[in-house]
């Protein structure tokens, strides 16, 4: 008599409640980093805040370093989320208001009394860089700036290869990321008016970055056809 035929396990359903400790871990060891850092941020203190067993942070990411590489991942997005920028960027207008709208965002949050704590992570990232960085720089950082050369290029009339648009890309966000994370105590100590009006803040430092775009589009942009090339057009064309 033939044995009966063996039934094949039920293939395993992720558990609702699997999901719900990851996110309370990745939320609980964001707290952790952003006041302890990577070093001194241990995966007890991360259980023991989350309420969750020791082996947690190696069940649901394989190990501390990966899930501090979820956390800066995290921390990014906060920061600047792609799916964010890209709804703009390719959203109606012209790139220039795209690019202003950009920048308020940016330093509307500058504003805020408590950041989100995506900000510290990535300061003490910049500052204390770990071997997480080559993850954040290229699941992170690269697709967003692939992005935002495309907006900066149309704004000043060129292609993102051209070295003026990763230059205007440089000077037109990084000020406005340094404000973003930097202590807010800083300017409240060392310059209170710039504290007190955080709205002249921005529309100030907007000023100054499209300003800045704008004259060094008139050195860097091809004149039109047929136009006379002038001084500063002809340097532009003979060194691209």
């Amino acid at each position: 008599m033939p044995a009966p035929a063996k039934k094949k396990p039920a293939a395993r359903t992720p558990r609702p409640d699997g999901d719900a400790t990851r996110a309370l871990l990745l939320e609980t060891a964001g707290q952790v980093f952003a006041e302890r850092g990577f070093a001194d941020g241990t995966s007890k203190e991360i259980c023991e805040r989350a309420g969750t067993p020791m082996a947690s942070v190696n069940y649901h990411f394989g190990s501390r370093e990966s899930l501090y590489e979820a956390v800066l991942l995290e921390a990014h997005r906060q920061v600047m989320a792609l799916d964010d920028l890209l709804a703009l960027t390719q959203g109606p207008g012209e790139p220039a208001q795209k690019l202003r709208l950009l920048l308020t965002r940016l330093i509307g949050f500058a504003a805020q009394g408590a950041a989100p704590w995506g900000f510290r992570v990535v300061l003490r990232e910049i500052m204390t860089p770990t071997a997480a960085v080559s993850v954040l720089i290229d699941q992170a950082i690269r697709p967003k700036s692939r992005v935002l050369l495309g907006l900066i290029g149309q704004v000043l009339g060129l292609p993102p290869e051209h070295p003026a648009v990763q230059r205007g890309l440089m000077f037109a966000l990084l000020p406005c990321l340094v404000i973003l994370v930097a202590p807010k105590e800083v300017p409240a100590r060392v310059l209170p008016a710039v504290a007190k009006e955080s709205g002249g803040l921005a529309d100030d430092f907007i000023r100054y970055a499209m300003a800045g775009l704008e004259a060094m589009a008139a050195v860097h942009r091809p004149p039109p056809p047929g136009a006379k090339a002038g001084r500063g057009a002809r340097r532009t064309a003979s060194s691209v």
